[in-house]
């Protein structure tokens, strides 16, 4: 595991830009955390390939990445992707 401590937003909502503007994302932690491992190991897993389609090339390539929802729907995003609140 990479993070040892949970993201400090954790169970929190949050704003993010999946490529399709704004949208409310409940973040629940670190991927590796809820995982136990890498995005990029995760075969199979169907979030953490629409994330490797949806980020290539616009993201950097690490395990920087949280696991939430969007309407109930599982998504991973990039830390990079969380706006910040004014």
């Amino acid at each position: 595991m990479i993070h040892s401590d949970p993201h400090p937003k954790a169970g929190q909502t949050v704003t993010v830009d999946l490529g399709q503007g704004p949208q409310e994302y409940r973040l629940e932690d670190w991927w590796d955390r809820v995982s136990g491992s890498s995005w990029m190991y995760a075969e199979g897993h169907l979030a953490c390939l629409a994330y490797a389609i949806r980020t290539a090339g616009i993201t950097p390539i690490d395990d920087e990445v949280v696991y939430g929802k969007c309407g109930g729907i599982g998504h991973l995003a990039h830390v990079s992707e969380i706006k910040e609140e004014d």
